[in-house]
């Protein structure tokens, strides 16, 4: 199985807006561009929500059937490792190896001694067209990427092979995952990290490293763009450099994680695929869930009190619902309005508070934040929220393909 050059993750929390998601993707065909679509959900996702892998494939797959779409589609395990893997590999045929809990932990000195033999070549003054100045790497820095990644990535080839030995070889798409870290990885780092990949014969058409700034769930990049820019670009060519040198993939790509309105960065994102002729893997899980939830509430009634009721349930449990998202959450608890004032809110208020537009006097992303993590209290409601979205599925689904197409595929893809 081959990921196309642009590929889209589309989350769904509850798995109704598969038709929706599927149609932005239809809209970018219809313009010339042809997207990978690749609905993904996460061991932690169905175990909030309660939901299994293979309601992601049967969403996917009718979505597929009630479009009439004739390209590759694909399911994402998103974020497993060797003990939630199992679920996940007879619904999936993509697999987002998650390796950050290895990282740091020394691998053997033997081990990392005959990795930087085996990868001498690139040590002293190293070329790669696309960077400015060559690369200078000395063999302690070889050593020191080795012992900091060999275990990860040693971690990531046990993974595979237990899903090549039940799918065969041909049959998913791997993508290695380092990007839920502390520390954004180095150019000279990604080479390294690249070179093991290739030694565990890792045939990886994605890879998500871990860049500079924050990557909050839901909001806008905090950080500085400029230099986002420059890691972004050096990390396209690395990795191109690293197709020739290493014999990976010819179509291995750069993944972008919590990608979802990260609208700062499109246009520096666009700008450098544009240049290189690159491909880009892209996950916006968690958007859907908020153009739910704000036109339950633009709908008023019931929708609006469901919004409202969410939202007082998760002001008094944001220590349970914050914790699972620490590293990619920064919610200023003194700017949150408290729940009596939400309760007196109409539905315009409720979405201007929510909706990203940072245009608006009234948006507040700590609102937004919170809201993006509370998805458990709307699965706690069951019946009450699922039906409310089934009555309203018309102007939500609406909602969510204008999402997808305008504010994301639109400017990272498609604009010049």
């Amino acid at each position: 199985m081959v990921l196309g050059k642009y590929s889209f993750g589309l989350g769904d929390r509850f798995g109704r807006q598969g038709k929706a998601l599927l149609s932005a993707v239809e809209k970018a065909k219809q313009q010339g561009v042809d997207i990978t679509p690749v609905w993904n959900k996460s061991h932690r996702e169905h175990t909030i929500i309660g939901t299994e892998p293979v309601d992601v494939r049967k969403e996917a797959d009718n979505a597929v059937a009630a479009l009439k779409w004739q390209e590759p589609y694909f399911v994402d395990a998103d974020h497993i490792n060797l003990s939630t893997v199992d679920a996940f590999i007879n619904s999936s045929d993509f697999f987002t190896l998650d390796v950050a809990e290895f990282i740091g932990k020394r691998a053997d000195r033997a081990d990392v001694d005959s990795f930087v033999q085996r990868h001498n070549r690139f040590i002293g003054s190293l070329e790669i067209e696309g960077i400015d100045e060559p690369l200078q790497i000395t063999q302690d820095q070889a050593a020191a990427a080795a012992s900091k990644y060999l275990l990860a990535i040693k971690h990531a080839s046990k993974v595979y092979r237990h899903i090549e030995a039940a799918k065969g070889a041909t049959n998913f798409v791997i993508e290695v995952s380092m990007d839920e870290t502390v520390q954004p990885q180095t150019p000279v780092e990604l080479l390294f990290i690249l070179a093991a990949i290739a030694d565990e014969g890792i045939p990886a058409q994605t890879i998500a490293p871990r860049f500079t700034g924050r990557f909050n769930k839901g909001v806008d990049y905090v950080g500085d763009v400029t230099k986002f820019e420059k890691e972004f670009r050096q990390d396209i060519v690395v990795i191109k450099f690293a197709v020739k040198e290493l014999g990976l993939p010819e179509n291995l790509k750069l993944s972008v994680h919590s990608g979802s309105d990260k609208f700062s960065l499109y246009k520096p994102i666009n700008r450098v695929l544009k240049k290189f002729n690159a491909g880009l893997h892209i996950k916006t899980s968690g958007t859907t869930w908020l153009e739910e939830l704000a036109s339950l509430a633009e709908a008023g009634g019931d929708g609006l009190a469901i919004a409202k009721a969410i939202y007082a349930q998760a002001f008094s449990r944001i220590d349970e619902l914050c914790g699972p998202y620490a590293t990619v959450i920064d919610i200023d608890i003194e700017q949150l309005p408290n729940p009596e004032q939400v309760d007196s809110w109409n539905g315009k208020a409720f979405v201007a508070a929510l909706h990203h537009d940072q245009s608006c006097k009234d948006y507040n992303p700590n609102f937004r934040q919170l809201l993006h993590i509370a998805y458990k209290i709307a699965a706690e409601m069951g019946a009450r929220f699922l039906k409310a979205v089934e009555k309203f599925e018309d102007v939500i689904a609406h909602n969510v393909t204008e999402n997808i197409y305008e504010r994301h595929i639109n400017p990272l893809i498609m604009r010049t």
